[in-house]
């Protein structure tokens, strides 16, 4: 299926409302320039998006399938979708994007691809983009999550990717996104920072959204095959928004479609650095190159976040997902750490579909939607899978849940 990238936002200057924007020095503000002249021309270049709509069909295998989720549907009396985006090759969403990154930096001649990763899953599909052009890959990583997401870290390695420790702060994604930053502005020529979200400078948020659009272009055709009609709640979680707004993208203009986009509410809401809830707890700010609701402390900066998703614990969100919060076209909730894992044993347990943690938060919502008596129809966007997260979950959450051994690790003999 092809993607149409039409949007009437951001404006020229990359707003989306007051959010947004390019908050960057002069010298960088450059090669943003050049970044934004050539997607635009690559957005418009039918032998670019056929390269792109190639590699989506024979090497991710898109589309992603929706699937009734019969048994859960019937436990909680609505009926649940998921959009599978957990069957994507590299087991996420985040293929989607860094597919595109990676041939713009091809057209543009760099010689590697530079990102930062929490729980793992951009960093695994970046470093499979780039084996596949056939770019270096830096991969900066906080050592917290390193130790949370080892799979993923592996898969990195063995793609290929230098994975670099970052051990500065909370050693997470904000303090990945900091070194990654810094990275890049000490080379912006050779390389090019591939952003794992719709966050950073313009174009970043309208480019990776556009990229990721196509979860939404293809659950709008396949909802309608399905059922003969549009979803009445679409469900998908939100760090910084990627996800969310490749599924939103394709349904802001059908007002009868209710969009809910799920904070991280971590440990507590009402304790400061224990949760990630940007939207519904922040304020407008400029961090990391753009304006949007972000969370801060006493002094204005950016505030500690948590989350047991490694991929949700920013402190800010993409700035669309800001625009939309205000204009009132997307209501923003949250699920803690408890509902999540809830949500993660019971989609697991239920249909035999083992969720990332990320993914977990909107599974959570929409069956809070479902207790709250929503009517009608609901589709999650199950962003990822579990596989990076079950040492895990059952590490910190097994014997809750019934599982009495850990899995032990064994290592072959020498």
């Amino acid at each position: 299926m092809k993607n149409t990238f039409e949007h009437a936002l951001p404006d020229a200057q990359g707003f989306f409302g007051e959010y947004g924007g390019s908050f960057i020095p002069s010298e960088l503000q450059l090669v943003m320039d050049e970044i934004t002249q050539a997607y635009d021309e690559c957005r418009r270049d039918p032998e670019f998006q056929a390269e792109l709509a190639r590699l989506y069909k024979h090497f991710v295998g898109r589309p992603s399938p929706i699937f009734h989720a019969e048994n859960l549907s019937r436990k909680h009396g609505v009926d649940i979708y998921l959009k599978r985006e957990d069957l994507n090759h590299t087991g996420a969403h985040k293929i989607n994007h860094c597919l595109g990154e990676a041939l713009l930096a091809k057209k543009l001649g760099k010689k590697k691809v530079i990102a930062e990763t929490g729980a793992g899953q951009h960093g695994v599909a970046l470093a499979t983009a780039a084996a596949l052009v056939g770019l270096e890959c830096d991969i900066y990583m906080g050592e917290v999550d390193i130790a949370k997401e080892h799979p993923n870290v592996v898969r990195m390695r063995i793609l290929g990717a230098n994975v670099i420790p970052v051990t500065h702060g909370r050693k997470t994604l904000k303090e990945a996104v900091d070194a990654a930053f810094e990275a890049y502005l000490a080379d912006p020529i050779t390389q090019i920072y591939a952003i794992g979200s719709v966050v950073g400078p313009h174009p970043f948020p309208m480019m990776v959204r556009d990229f990721q659009s196509i979860i939404g272009n293809e659950a709008r055709v396949q909802f309608q095959e399905m059922t003969g009609k549009l979803p009445d709640n679409l469900v998908a979680c939100v760090g910084g928004g990627s996800n969310a707004m490749g599924l939103f993208s394709a349904f802001l203009d059908d007002t009868d479609v209710a969009i809910h986009g799920v904070e991280p509410a971590g440990r507590s809401l009402e304790q400061e650095g224990e949760h990630a809830a940007s939207i519904t707890l922040g304020e407008p700010g400029v961090m990391h190159g753009f304006k949007s609701y972000m969370l801060k402390d006493a002094q204005g900066e950016p505030q500690e976040v948590y989350s047991v998703a490694s991929g949700l614990d920013y402190p800010a969100v993409g700035p669309q997902h800001s625009y939309l919060k205000d204009i009132g076209r997307v209501k923003y909730g949250t699920a803690d750490d408890n509902e999540a894992i809830a949500a993660f044993f019971e989609l697991s347990r239920q249909e035999g579909i083992i969720p990332a943690i990320e993914s977990s938060h909107a599974v959570a919502y929409a069956l809070k939607l479902a207790q709250q008596g929503v009517k009608g129809s609901i589709l999650i966007n199950l962003s990822g899978r579990g596989d990076k997260d079950i040492d895990f979950v059952v590490e910190n959450y097994g014997a809750q849940y019934g599982i009495s051994e850990l899995v032990r690790r064994y290592t072959l003999p020498t």
